[in-house]
């Protein structure tokens, strides 16, 4: 129960009656009654206790506020072991270099090319350019959510991703959006891209398919020779001499000039300081290399060349997986529909192997024929446009073949559980 005194300055709490005590032993007496505690409480320690939960609560908002506006405004800098694709910076400067309208640039290509990398470097070449920088973490959802409601709490609008998305399209300024890694082709990205025309905006992502929202856009691949050396030589800390350029050139070539790869080799051979013995333990141990992460990095990317593939790779439906599998077993370049669409037209006869012989290419084939049993080039074209949507596969328009990147190659031969099985397959086909 409680009370308060005369003058409403206290309160009294107190419990209630206890139970009665337990049985006395021998010739003791019954137990004492239970008393519950007394509290006294004034008024001013009620006040007081209030005011300190208020004054906590602001000021843990006004952290978590402080924070959002810090990381919506922190734009990460270029790895200092950048170096070439200036193409590319020439191109992505001539193309901001315009004002007036709403401009989008997308960054394309596999994983590990260094799309973001380019990105930051333009950036920093040109921050002065722009009246405010965000960066976004686009690779899911909720990330995307995050940097749009940390723009409206940095610019004191809000605090909702609903008023950032206000803010970028009501404040007309040069101000620049970078999605980084907008990797997901389930996410629709025109639903966080501001509808109006001003501001900039940078993508990267491993997804052609964004290119419909750009004005302009460039696919990352491998570097030129010159400066894939040069990267190889820096993030092995190794002197630029004839010796070491020649050894470092057959080095990157060896790694298809793909700069993740590249910076990984160096990080190696920084760690073991011997750089002639690289392609010899290369040759034996290309997987262990290539997913072993260097203890030491120069930028935030924080996976290897095989991790960053096998994400992609588990994101992909069953087909489209099995169909990656399976190219791994012909050669990189010059892969069509034809090697598939004529294989499932065959005609079976009497001198010729029975279907009970080719039962495993048949299954295979089954997932690109419609329901009359024919072939479906609808369907052979959404499996290799959702393997594409992650730049693991990529095709020549022009010439209509499909080609896997040489790395790309290699590693998804060690997705395979059954290889004998995925070679007798395409053997047959």
């Amino acid at each position: 129960m409680f009370s308060l005194d005369g003058d409403s300055r206290s309160l009294h709490i107190s419990g209630g009656q206890g139970g009665p005590g337990g049985p006395a032993h021998f010739q003791g007496g019954t137990g004492g009654a239970g008393e519950g505690p007394v509290v006294h409480i004034t008024t001013s320690q009620l006040i007081a206790h209030n005011l300190q939960a208020t004054v906590a609560t602001q000021q843990a908002s006004q952290l978590h506020n402080i924070l959002a506006a810090q990381t919506a405004s922190y734009c990460p800098p270029p790895s200092r072991l950048f170096c070439g694709r200036q193409d590319i910076l020439d191109k992505v400067h001539h193309f901001f270099s315009d004002t007036g309208s709403q401009h989008i640039y997308v960054l394309h290509g596999l994983g590990g090319a260094g799309k973001t990398l380019i990105a930051l470097k333009f950036i920093k070449e040109s921050s002065s350019r722009f009246s405010d920088i965000f960066f976004i973490d686009t690779s899911t959802l909720a990330t995307i959510q995050t940097g749009l409601k940390n723009i409206a709490v940095l610019k004191d609008f809000g605090d909702s991703p609903e008023n950032g998305l206000l803010w970028l399209t009501s404040k007309v300024e040069e101000w620049l959006l970078l999605f980084d890694n907008a990797d997901d082709p389930s996410i629709n990205l025109n639903d966080y891209i501001p509808q109006c025309n001003h501001g900039n905006i940078i993508i990267t992502s491993r997804n052609p398919g964004l290119c419909v929202y750009a004005e302009s856009y460039s696919l990352v691949s491998d570097m030129e020779e010159e400066d894939a050396v040069t990267l190889l030589l820096k993030s092995a800390s190794q002197k630029a001499t004839v010796h070491t350029e020649q050894i470092a050139a057959e080095i990157v070539k060896t790694l298809h000039y793909l700069p993740l790869a590249i910076v990984q080799a160096g990080a190696f051979i920084s760690k073991s300081q011997n750089l002639d013995r690289y392609l010899a333990l290369y040759t034996k141990n290309q997987g262990r290399l290539l997913s072993e992460r260097p203890a030491q990095s120069h930028d935030r990317y924080a996976q290897t060349v095989y991790t960053t593939w096998q994400m992609s790779f588990d994101r992909l439906t069953p087909p489209a997986a099995m169909f990656l599998q399976h190219c791994a077993f012909l050669h990189y370049n010059g892969i069509s529909e034809e090697i598939f669409s004529y294989a499932a037209g065959y005609q079976f006869s009497s001198d010729g192997p029975s279907k009970e012989e080719l039962e495993e290419p048949l299954e295979f084939l089954s997932h690109f024929l419609g329901p009359d049993g024919e072939w479906d080039s609808l369907q052979f074209l959404n499996t290799t446009n959702e393997v594409q949507s992650y730049s693991l596969i990529s095709l020549d328009a022009e010439k209509k073949l499909f080609s896997i990147h040489p790395l790309v190659h290699a590693w998804s031969l060690g997705t395979v559980q059954n290889p004998q099985k995925c070679m007798s397959t395409i053997g047959s086909i």
